[in-house]
């Protein structure tokens, strides 16, 4: 999924725009247990002040599925970071051959 590699690498990097382009008009985003629903600018603003104070270091995939009920899919992986590791999930609405980023959470992994 080529959707998901750019994903994977705009985590690796730390860059929140490049992620903000796979952004629904809104998006859930949970960062260690305090989840919000955002509009896209609002959450690309939480990405990257999250971005800002965890440097992130890496994005390794562990999983990738598809739903069970729909062709969604979700990954997880972790995010190293300047301030420890992240459990990192995303869940992705597949349209046709485009993926849209629903939720994405990160746990202190």
């Amino acid at each position: 999924n080529p959707g998901l590699d750019a994903i994977a690498r705009a985590l690796g990097n730390g860059d929140a725009d490049a992620l903000a382009q796979y952004f629904g008009d809104n998006v859930e985003i949970s960062i260690l247990d305090s989840e919000q629903l955002y509009s896209k600018a609002k959450a690309t603003e939480a990405l990257r002040t999250f971005f800002n104070s965890n440097k992130p270091k890496s994005f390794n995939q562990v999983h990738q599925g598809t739903s069970r009920e729909n062709s969604d899919q979700y990954c997880i992986g972790n995010m190293a970071a300047t301030t420890g590791s992240y459990r990192v999930y995303i869940y992705l609405k597949m349209n046709g051959n485009s993926a849209t980023i629903q939720e994405i959470r990160f746990d202190k992994g």
